[in-house]
Order: C-alpha cells, then structure tokens, then sequence
C-alpha cells in the first residue's frame, strides 16, 4: 500500500512509497481503511523535532476511514462502520480514565514509541501518534477507532479527528466561555478557527483573532469572529475592545513562549489563559511570581481540548450537521497522498489553511 514516510527528524522531504505493509492485526486491535486526512502542522512539528516521535515514522493523525477487520476481542466496532481516528487512545481503565480526564491517558502513547504497526521491506515504522493516517490503511487499538454516523462527509470526520476537537474543545470543555464574555485568540490556523468557532457557540459577545497574516482575517470573521487584527495593531483592539482592562479569555493557538505570553498579557485580571499551541520542551515562558499570585489569572493547558471522545466526536459531529460548526469553510485545498510533499511546503510557508487528503 502506499504511504508517506519521514526517515529522519529534521528532513524537509517525505518518502511517498507503495511498498509498505501493516501488521497482522491484534485481538484488541482495528485495521481501517483511511479515506480522508488532514495536513495539521503538529505534522510539521513532528518532522521536525518540537513534538518528538520515532523514525522512520508515517505521518498523519487526523483522519477518518472505513474499518476493514477487527480483531477477535473487538466488540465495539465491525467492518465497514465509518470511524474517526483518535489520536490519544485511553486504556479506559488507569486512574486519569476513571477520574475524567481520559485525553490524559499515556498508556498506547507510551506503546507508540516501542511498536510501529508498518513495514517496509525489513524495517519497521511507527505510527505518529501510534496512527499514521498519511498512509491507505492503519492499524490502531480498538480505542482508537471512534464509530460515528455514515452521513457524516469524510472531510468533516477528519477535521473532527483533531482540529476540531483540540480548538473547539479547549472553548467548551477548558475554558467553558461564558454566554456574553470577551475572548481573544492568537494563531488563526486550523486549530484557531476551531476555538473561534467554539467561543461562538458559547455565545461569547466579542470574540478577536489574531494573526499576523491579514488573509488569514476574512475566514476568521467568517466563522465567528466579531474583530480580527495583526498583533501590531493588538494594542489598539485590546483598548477599543475592553477598554484596556483585558478579555475574559486569552486562547493561545501558537505553541510559543511569546505568544503565550502575549495571552498572558492582553487576558484581563481574573481571567483565564490557555494555551492550545503545541511548544518545543526548551521553549520556556516567564512570569513573574507576583503576577501570577496578584493579578489571579488562572494559566490552563488544554491537550486535545480535554476531550472524551466518546461523546465529543458525535457531538461535534451533530453540530456540523446542524449548521452549527463551519467544517466546510476551514478546507483550502483537497489533495492526494501523492501532494503532500506540496502540502507540507505550503503549509511551512503559511499559505494553507486545511488541506485534506482524499483517499479512493
């Protein structure tokens, strides 16, 4: 089958080959049939370091597919369901998935980096994510296969698979954006617009976006949005917008100290700072003592917008098809398995948006 393959971290180039193999598949086990997937740029963090993972690895974590075979203790899932990928498995029974906070679990992200479900010749690669969905077929843990309705277009059950519920989760389930608040967002990527997007279903009254790529504005209003500026002109917003007191919320969609901090600082006292962006382990942030003590923000993390993606992936889901989530809009390009050298260039260099993968 064909596949995208990264042999060594660092490389700019992809290895786009036919001749990788999967692994028989497991008794708790699903092979599925990938038919769409994004292009995210935790994609682009993997290739090149910031979010550490084995090589050769096949990239790709946000996707969706059509399950082909199960294994023998799988019951939750059969062949030809429709499913999206989750890329954070929980085991469902440690103490962080008994307690709620199942996106925290690390028990298949630990397996991810001793097990590569493809081979190549003699040599086996691992799964970003313990996934790699830029490949036609994949094997993940049962966990790892979430059923959702078969009306539901490709496109939308891929972004759903990530973006969507990375962004619009840490709206909803992080921060919990109060009915009439202030938000502001830095980074209007795919995951950006997808906390626009949550901050507006919560019904927040003035929602900016940042960025500082003023084509990346227009879809920000688009999906929400009620302001969008570059951080130039963030003084004058965060003035003209609240009065110079700070927003109720400051999302960070960046992964970077200065950004992070930038939240930090335009985020009213009281109010919360959380940071979506996925940051390199050397990248450190600094405040200071007193501020954080005197000025009572609260500072949030919010991995994979704190889902359960048992319930978040149909919900999400239902939203789309209520006209209530704009999955449509957020794609700028659909490609082949083929383009994604292409993809990673464009995406490197800002341009792309979305670009999905479509898989016959």
């Amino acid at each position: 089958m064909r596949a995208a393959l990264l042999h060594t971290v660092g490389d700019d180039k992809l290895d786009i080959r036919d001749d990788v193999t999967l692994a028989p598949v497991g008794p708790t086990q699903v092979r599925v049939k990938i038919r769409a997937t994004g292009v995210c740029h935790s994609d682009l963090s993997a290739m090149s370091g910031v979010v550490p993972q084995p090589v050769p690895l096949v990239l790709g974590h946000e996707g969706a597919g059509e399950v082909v075979e199960v294994g023998d203790h799988v019951t939750s899932v059969q062949p030809g369901d429709h499913v999206i990928i989750n890329w954070r498995p929980s085991c469902q029974e440690c103490a962080l998935c008994v307690g709620g906070q199942p996106y925290l679990c690390m028990k298949y992200i630990v397996e991810s980096f001793t097990t590569g479900n493809f081979r190549f010749g003699d040599t086996m690669a691992y799964g970003m994510a313990g996934c790699g969905t830029w490949a036609e077929e994949i094997v993940v843990p049962w966990q790892g296969a979430i059923k959702v309705d078969p009306s539901l277009p490709w496109e939308a059950a891929a972004l759903i698979g990530c973006g969507i519920t990375t962004g619009v989760g840490a709206a909803i389930n992080t921060a919990r954006v109060r009915p009439g608040s202030t938000v502001a967002v830095i980074g209007c990527g795919g995951v950006g617009l997808s906390v626009i997007q949550g901050a507006r279903i919560s019904g927040a009254r003035t929602i900016l976006a940042v960025d500082p790529l003023a084509a990346k504005h227009e879809l920000a209003l688009k999906v929400g949005a009620t302001h969008a500026v570059t951080p130039d002109d963030l003084p004058g917003a965060l003035q003209e917008l609240t009065g110079g007191a700070g927003f109720d919320y400051g999302f960070e969609v960046v992964g970077k100290s200065a950004t992070i901090q930038s939240a930090w600082q335009l985020t009213r006292q009281g109010g919360d700072v959380i940071v979506v962006g996925a940051g390199a382990m050397d990248d450190m942030v600094q405040i200071s003592a007193f501020s954080l003590l005197f000025e009572g923000k609260n500072l949030l993390s919010s991995l994979y917008g704190e889902a359960d993606v048992r319930h978040d992936f149909p919900y999400f889901a239902e939203l789309y098809k209520a006209g209530q989530l704009d999955l449509d809009s957020m794609i700028s390009a659909r490609i082949k398995l083929t383009d994604l050298n292409e993809a990673v260039a464009a995406l490197r260099s800002g341009e792309a948006l979305r670009q999905i993968v479509l898989i016959d």
